[in-house]
């Protein structure tokens, strides 16, 4: 059994389904992994042992009797799976790393978490995360920081960082993450597994706790590019309850994984990400010595230009800010979530709820937010701000005239100490790489690439709307190639 929690979430489905092991053995056995793990990590937040060892029990029981569905049907058919705490599960306390819904027991299944279910997938705990998705670190979160599974003194990312700790602690076979500006890529960069950051809309975004409602996509976090595949195949689809939802064919994401080349591939090459000052002298040969595997396998590398980059994280910082100060007005201490105990008066209601709930960096964002679209300076911030992320969407589509897709660095230095960055604006720019795809909405594939001074590096794939499938097919010939698919951390 100790094994068995190592395994991919294919592999893992595949015996299930061959009855070679039992749904609650694994279960059990990912289960313990958290026992163990979880002490040094800390990327947790709500556990469900005894509720998965049930659903577990019952699915061997469905197999039993011969009432097993279809590999299409049920293509996770008792794979053990986490999920961020900004997805809602019924019954299932769900805070969003934040004081303020400290009590908030939502009375349904978010629609990536309805597919999860729908598919056979055993959902075993709810992840940390920086509060309300603000952060880049995890230290963000209200209940404890996370940490890497490479170097438990250093961060995981953020602000997904539980799912990716869990993921490459061998906790869960993936997991679901949110990507804001770059809260999948990121940790999964900073942890060394797979993050897909789909096409904005491509999957619902119903039983997500909004951050910034224009920017947040939900997406998998897993140990191998071909899960990733299958992950987003369940979770893909059109849901009328969200109206930015895309409408679109979901087409079968693992088809075209078996290509080991990239022959008549054109890769573009950002110099803007490769000659950034940020990016420290390991990451980038690790990337190098990448960019030269692609090219033996018969990709075409070409330079290209994203010339708007370096106004990216103002962009987003000032857009992102308004949606959270809108999206997080609900939270007022009147209809739900934390309620200050004997107020003065309605203001002081207002007031010291909300003051004794968020967190600093979450008051931060939203008087930020506030003042940017205060009257007078509209116009010179917010407006001014959507007029550049049109034109950073542009250079998107003007790159990719020229090439398939692009790679780049996901972060520009490997995974930092907990405490190092104390300064907010240092923070931001940290995301310098993430941010400008989820100003374009368009879809990006982080893998690891290699290791700088033994902690992961990645690099993301970044492609037109709704081209995930082209994304996958050149991400799992890279990393067949590389090797780094699944590469065990220290503390393992």
């Amino acid at each position: 059994m100790s094994a068995l929690y190592r395994m991919s979430l294919k592999e893992s489905r595949d015996l299930i389904r061959a009855g070679d092991i039992r749904a609650e053995e694994l279960t059990a056995a990912c289960l313990s992994r958290m026992d163990e793990t979880e002490g040094t990590i800390g990327a947790l937040l709500v556990r469900r042992d005894a509720e998965a060892l049930e659903e577990a029990r019952a699915l061997d029981l469905a197999r039993a009797e011969g009432r097993m569905p279809s590999v299409e049907e049920a293509p996770l058919w008792g794979v053990p799976v986490t999920v961020k705490d900004a997805l809602t599960l019924k019954g299932v306390p769900c805070t969003a790393g934040s004081r303020i819904l400290e009590h908030f027991m939502p009375p349904y299944d978010a629609f990536a978490v309805e597919r999860l279910r729908s598919a056979g997938a055993i959902i075993l705990a709810k992840t940390n995360m920086d509060e309300f998705a603000m952060g880049s670190t995890t230290e963000h979160s209200a209940w404890h920081p996370s940490r890497n599974p490479w170097d438990a003194e250093r961060v995981p990312g953020g602000s997904s960082g539980g799912s990716a700790a869990s993921v490459a602690a061998c906790q869960c076979a993936g997991a679901l993450g949110t990507d804001t500006g770059g809260s999948i890529r990121q940790p999964a960069s900073l942890c060394g597994c797979v993050g897909l950051k789909p096409t904005y809309g491509r999957v619902s975004r119903y039983g997500l706790l909004a951050y910034a409602s224009s920017f947040d996509q939900i997406g998998p976090m897993t140990r191998s590019v071909e899960d990733a595949a299958l992950m987003l195949g369940v979770i893909a689809g059109y849901d009328k309850r969200d109206s930015t939802c895309l409408d679109a064919p979901v087409p079968d994401y693992t088809a075209a994984l078996n290509d080991t080349h990239l022959k008549g591939v054109k890769l573009g090459l950002p110099r803007e990400f490769f000659g950034h000052e940020a990016l420290c002298p390991g990451v980038k040969k690790a990337c190098e010595e990448a960019m030269s595997l692609a090219r033996s396998l018969g990709a075409e590398l070409v330079e290209v230009s994203l010339p708007h980059t370096e106004y990216s994280v103002a962009a987003y910082y000032v857009m992102a800010a308004a949606e959270a100060g809108s999206n997080l007005a609900r939270y007022d201490g009147v209809r739900y979530g934390h309620r200050a105990e004997n107020p003065a008066s309605l203001e002081d209601l207002y007031v010291r709820s909300r003051t004794e709930g968020f967190g600093e960096e979450v008051q931060r964002r939203i008087l930020v937010g506030a003042y940017v679209l205060s009257s007078g300076y509209y116009d010179a911030y917010y407006r001014k701000a959507a007029q550049v992320r049109r034109l950073i969407r542009r250079d998107y589509d003007e790159a990719l005239t020229q090439c398939d897709a692009l790679l780049a660095p996901v972060s520009p230095v490997t995974a930092w100490k907990l405490g190092e960055v104390h300064d907010p604006l240092q923070m931001y720019f940290m995301d310098i790489f993430t941010l400008s795809l989820n100003l374009a909405g368009l879809p990006g594939l982080a893998l690891p690439v290699g290791l700088s001074e033994g902690l992961p590096v990645g690099m993301q794939l970044m492609g037109r709307a709704l081209d995930e499938a082209l994304l996958l097919r050149i991400g799992k010939a890279l990393a067949d190639a590389l090797g780094t698919e699944g590469q065990a951390a220290p503390l393992l």
